[in-house]
């Protein structure tokens, strides 16, 4: 079930709506959408549909105040949005977040999908869609599934190589931060930029 094709009102009613007898959304049961420890409890199956219903809402909410203004005048709430973004991930994703020249979020675009260890990033294709956005500037991140937020060298040389490659068209790297559970490190704040 993708509740991000869900209006708010949608989802603050489902959020909001009493437990039902026969616990069934869209026809199929949840425990059908839900994980295999879900299945032998329906009423594990609602909370969890509950829980990732108040995590779209409060992503939704995260993402509207990073377009309200320059996204590190408020820095908590782009910390908070990675945060839930990547919560449940098994899997390295790489995000970029494009700027414009207010540092105002334009978009957020998760460009490359790895494995439980590992990404291939393309810096070409950072640039390409920085360029197709107008961009000024960029906030980089990325996930360990493993739960460890330490920077690899690996990290570090994809980072200095994307900033290499986005200064020649004009952009800058505001911050790249990795996402590791509930911690989160910022380069920028390790003085790795």
């Amino acid at each position: 079930m993708n509740l991000s094709t869900w209006s708010r009102a949608d989802l603050i009613g489902e959020l909001l709506s009493p437990a039902p007898d026969a616990v069934e959304l869209d026809g199929s049961t949840l425990c059908e959408a839900r994980p295999a420890y879900a299945m032998a409890d329906p009423q594990a199956a609602l909370v969890a549909h509950k829980i990732g219903v108040a995590r779209e809402l409060l992503m939704r909410d995260l993402h509207a105040q990073m377009k309200d203004g320059p996204i590190m005048g408020s820095p908590q709430a782009l910390r908070d949005w990675l945060r839930l973004y990547c919560a449940s991930l098994e899997h390295e994703v790489f995000l970029v977040l494009y700027l414009n020249t207010r540092h105002v979020l334009i978009d957020t675009v998760p460009m490359f999908r790895g494995t439980l260890s590992q990404t291939a990033v393309y810096p070409r294709e950072v640039v390409k869609t920085a360029l197709a956005f107008n961009a000024a500037a960029v906030v980089l991140a990325h996930n360990h599934p493993s739960g460890d937020a330490d920077p690899s060298r690996a990290d570090e040389h994809l980072t200095q190589s994307l900033k290499s490659a986005l200064r020649l068209v004009d952009v800058t790297v505001l911050d790249h931060f990795v996402v590791a559970g509930d911690q989160l490190l910022s380069f920028a704040e390790r003085g790795l930029l």
